[in-house]
């Protein structure tokens, strides 16, 4: 099949499926004479595992690797475990930071809704911000989304 009906199968562009190609996700296809891509029907159960594995919240990179142990004859399920183990560590680790930052922000909001600033405030920016000298500063909040950063487990 040609990439056009591949896309349509797989509910995709054409432009996803080259980027796969690239990308080391889909292995290049066989052309024709006429120079077109030449798809067999398995690619369509390929993409929708791609995306299925994005949909979890699967780099591609991490893609890339369970379709490479599946490529080379071997069940990857157990890599699949421990990768899908591994982000919802990631994950709730997350849902914790956020909390955090959440409970920091409302701190912030409540204490500007009742108290207002006077003609001696002092602040050099806002009150708001600079009166909080207990809470942690937002640049921690912000380096702990860092995604070069490793996550807690």
């Amino acid at each position: 099949m040609r990439i056009g009906e591949l896309a349509q199968l797989a509910n995709t562009s054409t432009k996803t499926i080259r980027f796969y190609e690239d990308s080391g996700l889909l292995p290049q296809p066989p052309r024709r004479a006429s120079g077109y891509r030449d798809y067999g029907p398995e690619m369509v159960d390929r993409l929708r595992f791609i995306r299925r594995g994005q949909a979890a919240g699967l780099t591609l990179h991490k893609v890339r690797q369970v379709l490479a142990i599946h490529d080379r004859g071997e069940v990857p399920c157990g890599h699949v475990r421990q990768v899908l183990n591994t982000r919802l560590d990631q994950v709730r680790a997350q849902i914790a930071e956020l909390v955090a930052l959440e409970g920091h922000l409302q701190t912030l909001l409540d204490r500007a809704s009742h108290e207002a600033a006077t003609e001696h405030d002092q602040s050099t920016v806002c009150w708001i911000l600079e009166s909080d000298s207990d809470a942690p500063a937002a640049s921690e909040f912000i380096d702990s989304h860092d995604p070069n950063r490793p996550c807690a487990t």
